[in-house]
């Protein structure tokens, strides 16, 4: 019997259709009717022999089979991305040393470096992780070549290349309880002059929520820890939610009157001015690609502003926030 083959556009478009739940919004972001999506899916279904999506008129679910293929499907488009990419470009070495937030993708940023010193055997790249604005300050310091930082760490300079809603989160086992003193919302924060922390203070302040600071960490790890256990709640991004932490229905959480809207932050690229093209602009194109590639979304951000090296100009939004 003849092994039927995976088509990677089709692929492509059930990913984001899984990730958006949504044949309409999957269509806006690949610039293409409802009805060529459906039909896409359709397809996609009867090469593997199975339905792989339940559709009502509100929502867009995944089968057991479905969820199946997304696990694959996300590895299967990196490794052809990556296989591309390698086979069109050409070699290129160098040595780049590269800052990046401690909160930025880090379930997926060691995987993606590792198939990036795979994909560029003659790039040596050296990695330090940690708060955005002392990674910036390492850099002006001579000690990095780019950084991959929160936008207001420099707010006048850098090149936006993520943008992404921020979330109150929770522990995902402990219920969360507010105390008996009218409702006031129980925070876990990092010290000042952490933006977590100001994004909080700032959006209940303005919504005339009480609240009241349950626990003061020192890293992103304990904050998450922290939230996890169940002391208190916090404000992160979708794409940092780790084991045990939730994202919040803000509408009923939180001793039942709903939290305020938080805003969106940007992640910039910085250095890039004074850094080799060939290398910078290769590297942040690889991670650009990768984790849409990993996740199956398009997200929202600008990725020719300011004229960078980058050659995607989709809108992405996806991940990272820290202080």
């Amino acid at each position: 019997m003849r092994q039927t083959d995976l088509d990677i556009d089709l692929l492509r478009t059930f990913a984001i259709v899984a990730e958006t739940h949504s044949f309409t919004a999957a269509g806006d972001m690949l610039g293409r009717t409802q009805s060529a999506i459906s039909q896409q899916i359709r397809r996609l279904e009867d090469a593997v022999g199975k339905d792989l999506l339940t559709r009502t008129s509100r929502s867009v679910a995944l089968t057991p089979a479905g969820e199946i293929l997304l696990s694959h499907a996300h590895r299967i488009i990196l490794l052809n991305d990556e296989t591309m990419r390698r086979l069109a470009a050409p070699p290129i070495t160098g040595h780049v040393r590269l800052g990046v937030s401690e909160d930025f993708i880090p379930l997926q940023l060691p995987r993606l470096l590792a198939h990036f010193a795979r994909a560029h055997p003659g790039v040596k790249l050296e990695l330090m992780t940690g708060l955005s604005t002392a990674l910036v300050n390492a850099m002006s310091d001579g000690l990095l070549d780019v950084v991959i930082a929160k936008r207001d760490a420099q707010p006048q300079s850098g090149r936006v290349i993520w943008r992404e809603q921020l979330v109150w989160i929770a522990s995902r086992d402990e219920p969360l309880e507010c105390p008996d003193d009218g409702g006031a919302v129980p925070l876990v924060v990092l010290p000042p002059p952490c933006s977590y922390r100001k994004v909080m203070l700032d959006v209940l302040g303005g919504a005339k929520r009480a609240w009241t600071i349950i626990c003061t960490t020192h890293s992103l790890m304990g904050l998450q820890a922290a939230v996890a256990g169940g002391l208190g709640v916090s404000v992160g991004a979708r794409s940092f939610l780790q084991p045990g932490v939730r994202e919040l229905d803000v509408s009923r959480d939180a001793g039942g009157a709903p939290l305020p809207a938080l805003p969106s932050v940007e992640i910039a690229l910085f250095g890039e001015p004074n850094a080799p093209t060939e290398l910078t602009g290769g590297l942040v194109d690889f991670l650009v690609d990768g984790l849409r590639s990993l996740r199956g979304e398009a997200w929202a951000a600008d990725l020719m502003g300011n004229g960078g090296p980058t050659r995607r100009a989709r809108d992405w939004n996806p991940n990272g926030f820290g202080c």
